[in-house]
């Protein structure tokens, strides 16, 4: 088998498993690596075969492989996400924040709850028109006591958050709080639903647009890093 084979052997493993490939972009040289977070991102505890889901123990080390490529441009992460496990979720999300190389972000369908760290944790970001992302106060699952020390528990992850979130995008912690709580939009929970521009509007995506868009602006990103360090 040549090298040109093994490559694509490797890349549709990727994709079939992870989610995941490397962009060959012949038209400017730009090697971009795709990165997905699809359906529920997975903590601690294994979800069943019938769940979609994104395993951070897969993700993590495919970031730190993507940082210290030298054949790796950039990453470009699509979201279509409902949340999933907070401190995976974060983790994630400050891992690519984190990241020396170019990063954008598109969000298709949705990345709720825990998505919307990861949305903003790119250093551009994107959201189609009809995507949407919904913001809503912690939840835990299983038994909880009801003490004092249980709600400080929950303020203090929220408060993690709400903190990575409005250090990364334009969006101020008292309005991203204030849409958390918010009691009009959905009949049986706190949060607010937003589409589209609505999250353009608040502050938290850059910018609406598509794959063509988000690529766009990532090869742009890839372009004027380049040639800032020809000038070092």
């Amino acid at each position: 088998m040549s090298d040109n084979q093994k490559d694509k052997s490797c890349t549709n493993d990727e994709i079939s498993e992870f989610g995941m490939t490397q962009l060959d972009c012949q038209k400017n040289d730009h090697q971009i690596y795709l990165m997905t977070i699809i359906g529920e991102i997975e903590g601690h505890d294994v979800l069943p075969n019938t769940s979609k889901s994104t395993k951070y123990e897969h993700v993590l080390p495919k970031l730190a492989e993507v940082e210290e490529s030298r054949k790796i441009d950039g990453l470009l992460l699509l979201l279509n996400t409902m949340g999933g496990d907070v401190e995976s979720g974060l983790a994630i999300a400050e891992m690519i924040a984190s990241m020396s190389k170019p990063t954008v972000s598109l969000v298709l369908g949705g990345s709720h709850s825990i998505g919307v760290p990861l949305a903003v944790s790119t250093e551009y970001s994107f959201i189609v028109p009809t995507g949407t992302m919904v913001v809503h106060p912690v939840r835990l699952n299983g038994l909880m006591i009801g003490a004092k020390q249980t709600y400080d528990y929950f303020q203090q992850i929220q408060d993690r958050i709400t903190g990575f979130v409005s250090s990364h995008c334009q969006i101020q912690k008292e309005r991203l709080e204030a849409l958390m709580l918010n009691t009009s939009m959905m009949s049986r929970d706190l949060g607010t639903i937003l589409v589209g521009e609505q999250t353009v509007e608040e502050g938290i995506i850059n910018e609406v647009g598509g794959i063509k868009e988000a690529l766009g602006y990532l090869h742009r990103m890839i372009d004027e890093r380049k040639s800032d360090n020809h000038k070092i």
